[in-house]
């Protein structure tokens, strides 16, 4: 009991740190603001990466090519080698669209070694976009739904904030039990590694992206060495955050990362399985491949979100039965606060999904899956079968398949 409360003790302290002073991750903010442009709205070249999304492209596709935009719109659906027929459906969406005129399907070449599909297929979006280019490229999922001014907010927000990088959250499906536990979760340990205004701070060397939704300044890209300073990242997002803020500017290129909700996912999230899948296949990519690191994730995820609730149970249990005072009570005690703060903070992310007070308790239970996905996702690496996503592989950074 007395290693339990210490244990506790440390776990609330962390808690206390990371609340008070961790740039207020856990807020829903920043968010992206209302369209409003004193100049001209700038030319947008949209590229969308897209492999075998047949079954989705019709409800987000057509939200793209009707943008309420003042300014020029092209649209490059990059098809990945797709085999369910995805171009097909992309030139019917457009032939039933009043706005079709704005795209342009692009079949990509065959992926060279180094590269990852979806930067491939990205970069195959940049060459076909190449003549009279755009100043802005937006980045966007096939998944991805925009409403009709989404465009307009982002490149105000850019224009306007001087920003080379401009990214949003998409706001993610959740909407059975699974989805809805560990969704929200998700995007809160996402926001904990990676917190939001710090990604906004030019002082701060936190740089992220979300990679549903990118808008760049193209300058800031190709200063920064293209696509092709990333080719083999499987967690594209952050990595073209982190070349962006690194190298988009001679002193560092400026990134903002934000919420609306105005920007949703329409790729079906329901069971455990998707969310397993989704998470595995960059979870051991994320630490480096450092099994040392591994460790480290593991203690860390136990400590900070398994301990307080932990010792909220052993440490009021001993004191009921034993009515036993000292440790057990600073158990019970630090469980409690801690277990307090922390359900706190994941508080406004369950109010963003729509979900009730309860949840917030769940959270050491998500953060336990996503403890074990992590170590999966390490083995799968060792059976070489690491980063598996729609039927390629890719090892330590190099493609597979």
């Amino acid at each position: 009991m007395l290693i339990l409360a210490c244990a506790g003790a440390v776990a609330l302290l962390i808690w206390i740190i990371l609340w008070r002073f961790h740039g207020g991750f856990w807020r829903i903010e920043p968010i992206l603001p209302q369209p409003s442009m004193s100049a001209a709205w700038p030319a947008v070249d949209v590229i969308i990466p897209a492999r075998d999304e047949a079954d989705i492209l019709p409800y987000a596709l057509p939200s793209i090519l009707g943008q309420d935009y003042a300014g020029p719109i092209r649209v490059f659906l990059i098809d990945d080698h797709s085999e369910d027929g995805t171009s097909v459906v992309a030139r019917r969406l457009a032939d039933e669209s009043e706005h079709g005129g704005r795209l342009t399907l692009v079949e990509a070449a065959a992926r060279p070694k180094g590269w990852t599909g979806k930067l491939w297929a990205l970069q195959q979006g940049m060459l076909a976009s190449s003549v009279e280019p755009a100043p802005l490229v937006l980045f966007t999922d096939a998944d991805i739904s925009h409403e009709k001014c989404s465009l307009s907010r982002l490149v105000t927000q850019s224009v306007q904030g001087d920003y080379d990088l401009v990214s949003l959250m998409a706001r993610l499906q959740a909407t059975g039990f699974w989805s809805r536990l560990l969704i929200p979760a998700f995007v809160y340990f996402f926001a904990m590694l990676y917190p939001f205004k710090k990604v906004g701070d030019p002082r701060s060397k936190v740089a992220g992206a979300a990679g549903g939704c990118v808008l760049l300044r193209r300058e800031a890209l190709e200063y920064a060495g293209g696509l092709s300073a990333i080719a083999g990242a499987l967690i594209d997002d952050c990595s073209l955050g982190r070349l962006i803020k690194r190298h988009g500017r001679p002193r560092g290129g400026r990134t903002w990362l934000g919420f609306t909700p105005e920007v949703i996912s329409k790729r079906p999230c329901e069971n455990l399985a998707t969310v397993w899948r989704m998470v595995v296949r960059t979870a051991f990519v994320q630490l480096h491949h450092s099994w040392l690191l591994l460790l480290g994730t593991v203690l860390g995820m136990v400590l900070i979100f398994l301990i307080p609730p932990a010792c909220l149970v052993a440490g009021g249990w001993d004191l009921i039965l034993h009515q036993a005072k000292g440790a057990g009570v600073v158990s019970a005690l630090c469980g409690f606060v801690g277990w307090l703060i922390m359900a706190r903070t994941f508080r406004p992310m369950t109010r963003w999904y729509d979900l009730s007070c309860s949840m917030v308790f769940l959270l050491p239970l998500a953060a336990g899956l996503y403890t074990v996905m992590t170590v999966d996702s390490a083995f799968r690496f060792l059976r070489g079968a690491g980063g598996a996503w729609k039927g390629r592989t890719y090892g330590e950074g190099v493609p597979q398949g």
